[in-house]
Parts: structure tokens; C-alpha cells; sequence
């Protein structure tokens, strides 16, 4: 898999996991717990992805 292609689909989950965030925001009673690991999921993909552009 070439950088390039690692970045967009890192770039995709982010987004995925963003989306993912607001529909359970925006329910009745957000499930607190899946929304924290939600966001931590979310938070590591852009520490890696951080970690990938300073490297190239």
C-alpha cells in the first residue's frame, strides 16, 4: 500500500467516525460510552496521520 494510499483511507475512517459522532449526538439518549471511544478512535487516526505528514 503506498503512503498516499494509507493517508486517504486513514483520512476516510476519520470522516467515517466523525459521521458516526453526530448521528449518536444527535439521538435522544447518546450512548456517552461509545461516543468516548468514538473519539478516541478518531483522535488516534489523526495523531497517525500527523505522525505521517511530518515524516514525508
Amino acid at each position: 500500500m503506498s503512503l498516499q494510499t494509507h493517508v486517504d483511507s486513514l483520512t476516510a475512517k476519520h470522516a467515517e467516525i466523525e459521521e458516526i459522532i453526530t448521528r449518536e449526538e444527535h439521538r435522544p439518549n447518546p450512548d456517552t460510552i461509545r461516543l468516548m471511544q468514538l473519539k478516541r478512535r478518531k483522535l488516534r487516526i489523526k495523531e497517525e496521520l500527523s505522525k505521517l505528514a511530518v515524516r514525508h
